[in-house]
């Protein structure tokens, strides 16, 4: 039980394989999930919708002290050592002088789902204060529902309802407020059709037949959008300068490396004056993120040490 997976940041708890009895202790009910492989191994069966949402909520609880997690059927359920390792890579970007992450940082997570990841993770990890942002009711309800259940973390994490579907940080920074860093897993289809088919790639994979559910669930503005993640981004970068002083770090996932050179264009129009990129691999996925800054590193250093 003790193979690694290559990739994953080092500070990322998920490098070994699962350990199903640990979890199951932690979380009882993913015990009806367990099955055994060909070679008589401990598993469950990753086209099954149920089981990998029981597995993430013994996730969850196991490593990140999430006493109560679900999310509604048809939701985006996410991996979460992949969502980890966004959060351990954007500490990196979050480090003082003597290469300590910052504890207490401000994080934005722009669009922060029914499922709440990323302030799950990194209120436990780094004791970050988050502020997720939603624009889809169901979505804002499941992660408040989240956030309400788990009385730790009602004073870590705070949800704002976006209520204009153009806008990123419009509505949501307020005046005077201050973030550490902005985070966001955009829709990366630009279309229905191409989130279909993407969907189907995915249980065809998974051996699972065509007509079964999606394996890890999504609503249309999870994982399409007109124009895909390019035009969401090059949004997301146009409304970024409004914001320049009030933001030390902008960051968004980019899926496909190939989107890469459009929106280093965008960040040069704006006047972006530190612009880095972040290789992250789970196994075989390879993914990055981009993040992006207008102050420079003297003014960071100021921003990141200032009284909190």
């Amino acid at each position: 039980m003790n193979a690694q997976k290559p990739g994953l940041h080092p500070r990322n708890r998920h490098h070994n394989r699962y350990d199903l009895t640990a979890l199951c202790q932690s979380c009882p009910e993913l015990r009806e999930f367990i099955t055994l492989n060909p070679a008589g191994e401990q598993t469950i069966n990753f086209a099954d919708p149920q089981a990998v949402k029981t597995l993430n909520k013994a996730l969850l609880a196991h490593f990140y002290g999430v006493s109560s997690w679900d999310i509604p059927d048809g939701f985006l359920c996410p991996p979460v050592p992949g969502r980890a390792d966004y959060i351990h890579h954007l500490a990196d970007l979050l480090t003082d002088e003597s290469g300590n992450v910052v504890q207490g940082a401000n994080v934005l997570d722009i669009g922060v789902g029914a499922n709440c990841i990323y302030p799950l993770i990194g209120a436990h990890e780094y004791r970050w204060r988050f502020t997720g942002s939603e624009t889809h009711p169901q979505a804002f309800a499941s992660a408040q529902a989240i956030v309400s259940a788990n009385p730790s973390l009602t004073r870590m994490i705070r949800l704002r309802r976006q209520k204009d579907n153009e806008s990123m940080f419009n509505g949501i920074i307020h005046k005077n407020e201050q973030y550490d860093a902005t985070l966001c897993n955009p829709p990366f289809h630009d279309s229905a059709a191409a989130a279909r088919a993407g969907g189907e790639r995915k249980r065809r994979n998974l051996g699972q037949d065509r007509n079964d559910a999606l394996n890890f669930g999504g609503q249309q503005q999870e994982l399409w959008c007109e124009g895909g993640e390019v035009a969401f981004i090059k949004k997301m970068i146009a409304e970024s300068r409004d914001y320049a002083r009030q933001v030390m770090w902008f960051t968004s996932l980019v899926s496909k490396g190939e989107n890469l050179p459009p929106l280093y264009r965008a960040l040069t129009d704006v006047g972006a004056v530190k612009v880095v990129k972040k290789e992250m691999a789970q196994g075989q996925k390879q993914s990055r993120f981009i993040a992006w800054s207008f102050m420079n590193d003297e003014q960071r250093r100021r921003f990141l040490t200032r009284k909190r």
